[in-house]
């Protein structure tokens, strides 16, 4: 998602996401405040969204200077993997003399990524650059689109891939408001978010859904059969049916408890939701004892685990693999581990 409320702004959105009252329901509480810190290079910051190669490399992670880095271990370190034509080619974007956010309009600003596997073709959710593609090498990043039913992105941000088929899902959160102003979105209510879809055989972007408030992080189910999408605003997560009786229906998948931004699949069939910020409960009477920065969803949408952190920290995604949890926070200058 990319970005840090405001009091004012958290103050409002606290009332578009007020949880209503509801019997105590037991769920799993995982602690990651001594997770192990893997820190981005200086003048960085980043890892909005973190994804792992064919051979189980990485983390990969896009940074605010506009390239996708590569953890190679304790040893090597983190390299540049990635990054848009113009990071060469302007002065700023490699030897940056503003704050990111002036400058990310030009140099880029990788948000979500998604390798497919069959080729090791990285695929970039570019706020400003659009959808772009890397082979497996990495270097320049490919721009495959920039609009779709003739309308410009303006804000690409989540981002997966079917690895049965090779089309790529994503989201395009406001046709309004860039990533800088993403704020706006919320205080102004926007719903002129899209879920995309890009055909490996055709080349083309159709457009699945419009008219979304605040889509962000999306998931294809493990089945092929549906995408999870992340709804920052209303605090919720939907459903697009791909196949099946339901095709083309959007549904309500789950309400969460926060304001989420990526969603990715976990080992047993659900999902990792990451949460920059918990709700505010309409029968709360003091501040929540825990802070809460991610939740694990069943396959039907029921939260069984949940994430807590140190006051302050925030989740842009909570990625699994094998017995080990990655966390990523756009606003951070570390990657975490939880082993």
């Amino acid at each position: 998602m990319g970005h840090s409320y405001s009091i004012l702004v958290f103050l409002f959105v606290s009332l578009l996401c007020l949880a209503p009252p509801s019997a105590a329901q037991q769920v799993k509480t995982s602690y990651t405040q001594f997770a192990f810190h893997l820190l981005l290079p200086d003048g960085v910051t980043g890892a909005e969204s973190l994804a792992f190669d064919a051979n189980n490399q990485g983390p990969y992670t896009g940074v605010s200077d506009g390239r996708v880095l590569k953890w190679g271990g304790s040893t090597v370190g983190w390299s540049t993997f990635a990054h848009h034509e113009n990071y060469r080619k302007i002065p700023m974007c490699t030897t940056p003399v503003a704050p990111s956010e002036e400058t990310e309009s030009m140099c880029g600003r990788p948000l979500g990524l998604a390798f497919y596997r069959k080729t090791g073709d990285l695929y970039i959710a570019d706020a400003y650059k659009g959808l772009m593609r890397v082979g497996p090498r990495g270097g320049e990043a490919e721009v495959l689109a920039t609009e779709a039913d003739g309308i410009p992105f303006n804000f690409v941000n989540g981002i997966d891939v079917d690895q049965a088929t090779g089309d790529v899902y994503f989201t395009d959160s406001s046709t309004t408001y860039p990533r800088r102003f993403n704020s706006e979105i919320i205080m102004n209510a926007d719903a002129t978010a899209r879920l995309l879809k890009y055909d490996m055989q055709t080349k083309r972007v159709t457009v699945l859904k419009a008219g979304l408030p605040y889509a962000n992080g999306v998931a294809v189910s493990h089945d092929g059969k549906y995408i999870v999408v992340a709804h920052t605003v209303p605090c919720q997560a939907f459903r697009y049916w791909l196949k099946g009786s339901k095709a083309g229906q959007y549904e309500l998948f789950a309400d969460l408890p926060g304001y989420p931004d990526n969603i990715r699949r976990d080992a047993n069939g659900g999902y990792w939701v990451a949460l920059n910020q918990e709700k505010v409960r309409l029968d709360a009477t003091s501040p929540p004892v825990k802070h809460l920065v991610g939740v694990r969803l069943t396959g039907e949408g029921v939260e069984v685990e949940e994430l807590t952190a140190a006051k302050g920290v925030t989740l842009s995604e909570v990625t699994e693999t094998g017995s080990k949890l990655w966390l990523g926070s756009v606003e951070l200058d570390y990657v975490g581990l939880v082993a």
